[in-house]
């Protein structure tokens, strides 16, 4: 049966702040094409409550930003990569501020700024307490202004087409036709967000399967440092299951809120001097731990001994969320748990966004460009999405494939049968995120690590097989994402015998010099 074929100069996949930022710096340069597999609101960024993280505070430096990030890094950042995002960090904050984000100004008019756990000073840019939905909404509406940009929405890319070494493009599934794709393009660019649906419970949207890692691994590109998954220490614990936690944003411990177990205790005093504001590492440990010897399901977060009005006033949107679950924050404790949150290895790339593989740029959460570290500080997620997607746009035109790939190379995309798996699938999902909750945590132990590897080495093996014989599906798609993240996170675990930053292994629990060094993994063959 015939493919439907498109042809593009860019290429992109996701939607959140890397994509649209690259997609207005490349614009006009040619036809952009974005990929985005449902709405085109739905990535990691609209849910980032925090802020951006940049130097705007006349006490502050790009100093005392790099040292902070360097710190919380644990020894793994890469000094030239963190410089190179702290000192282009406010210029890129300036430019969408020009295309129409709006952030949140004080009295003076200048912006306001909020501290967070880990800095070292007040220089969290944000939009109240829901900073990524607006940054989303300004970009969007600046795109629409550009009649070569295009969206395609409901459409997962699931395999890239790479021939020698160079990618021209994607094959992709329409998810609300069934219908199979070629994208065809000159320069591809990765910017999938991240993988917290791997986990059992996660502040990631339903979109954050890990497709760009699962994607690029399969296409020949090294994957670093999987082992550094982090946890939000307080997302809002409710009796009801779901998919999505809600996250309570760091800066309500920013302006004071406390932690405390269930009969009162405050439990960070005595862990970190900086108790609340330590590294989310040290407080989500710390959150955990007292689940674990207590039993219960939640610890309480509170902020009430605060003003009502101004806590209604800095966090409206957490303050109505928590209301719809019969809970006021003003009068008293938010129950809330640990999450998986955000990933900090992924997909290698140079400081220009440049992958192993020609044609291929990559930028966000999905990438490792080695500003993170073992522990990502605070509010630098944004940050360096926005500056690394900027740099990967100004060598997008040298970095493009020349012309088309050959037809007959082309001969992979197929039409599958017609065999139903999606219950299959859905129930093997449950069973991934649960052993990856269980099994790959917040704590490890080398034996846990070991037995799920050997469960998902079968899974590996049983979903490829359904990936090639069954009928296309954004289940199966998702499952076959899902799996190779799952693996790659539990084998780079397997592989650091220490404890540094976001990995803690019970059975290593010192830092050890001789693991100063990066997890990188790359496909046989």
């Amino acid at each position: 049966m015939e493919i439907k074929r498109i042809e593009t100069d860019f290429l992109l996949i996701g939607s959140g702040i890397s994509a649209l930022n690259f997609a207005l710096r490349v614009s006009d340069k040619g036809n952009v094409l974005i990929l985005t597999k449902k709405k085109r609101t739905d990535a990691t960024t609209n849910y980032a409550q925090g802020g951006i993280a940049s130097v705007f505070d006349k006490e502050d430096s790009f100093e005392s930003h790099k040292e902070d990030t360097l710190r919380v890094g644990c020894g793994l950042s890469e000094e030239e990569s963190v410089d190179v995002m702290v000192r282009e960090g406010p210029s890129r904050i300036r430019d969408i501020i020009h295309w129409g984000v709006e952030f949140t100004r004080d009295e003076s008019s200048d912006l306001e700024l909020w501290k967070e756990g880990g800095h070292s000073h007040r220089r969290i840019v944000h939009a109240g307490d829901f900073t990524g939905r607006e940054v989303e909404k300004g970009l969007i509406s600046a795109i629409k202004s550009y009649p070569n940009i295009r969206i395609f929405e409901h459409h997962l890319a699931y395999e890239l087409i790479i021939i020698d070494n160079s990618c021209y493009g994607v094959y992709a599934l329409d998810v609300s036709t069934g219908e199979i794709i070629q994208v065809i393009s000159k320069v591809t660019f990765l910017a999938t967000g991240g993988a917290g649906q791997v986990y059992q419970h996660t502040s990631n949207p339903n979109v954050a399967t890990g497709d760009g890692v699962a994607l690029a691994y399969n296409g020949g590109c090294r994957i670093v440092d999987m082992e550094f998954f982090q946890f939000h220490p307080t997302t809002l614990y409710t009796a009801e299951s779901q998919e999505k936690q809600f996250l309570i944003s760091e800066a309500v411990r920013g302006e004071g809120a406390r932690l405390y177990d269930q009969d009162g205790h405050r439990f960070m005093e005595g862990i970190h001097p900086r108790m609340e504001l330590a590294p989310r590492d040290v407080v989500a440990r710390a959150c955990d731990a007292v689940l674990k010897k207590r039993g219960d399901d939640f610890v309480c977060l509170d902020i009430s001994f605060k003003d009502k009005n101004e806590i209604k006033s800095k966090f409206p949107n957490i303050y109505r969320e928590c209301l719809k679950h019969s809970i006021d924050m003003t009068k008293g404790h938010i129950p809330v748990v640990p999450a998986a949150h955000y990933m900090c290895g992924g997909v290698y790339t140079d400081t220009y966004g440049r992958t192993d593989v020609r044609g291929l740029l990559s930028a966000g959460e999905v990438t490792f460009t080695g500003v993170h570290g073992a522990n990502r500080l605070a509010s630098n997620s944004l940050l360096e999405a926005l500056v690394f997607s900027a740099r990967a746009s100004e060598v997008a035109p040298d970095w493009m494939v020349e012309g088309s790939p050959p037809e007959h190379l082309l001969g992979n995309v197929r039409r599958r049968s017609t065999i139903e798996e999606s219950v299959l699938a859905v129930h093997t999902k449950k069973e991934i995120k649960q052993t990856m909750w269980d099994y790959v945590g917040i704590v490890r132990r080398d034996y846990l690590l070991n037995r799920a590897r050997r469960r998902f080495e079968l899974y590996k093996e049983e979903i490829e097989e359904l990936y090639r014989n069954s009928c296309l599906s954004e289940d199966i798609i998702e499952l076959r994402s899902l799996i190779t993240v799952a693996y790659l996170i539990t084998l780079s675990a397997l592989k650091r015998k220490e404890s540094r930053g976001l990995h803690y292994n019970k059975d290593h629990p010192e830092m050890d010099s001789n693991f100063k060094r990066h997890t990188i993994l790359k496909k046989e063959g």
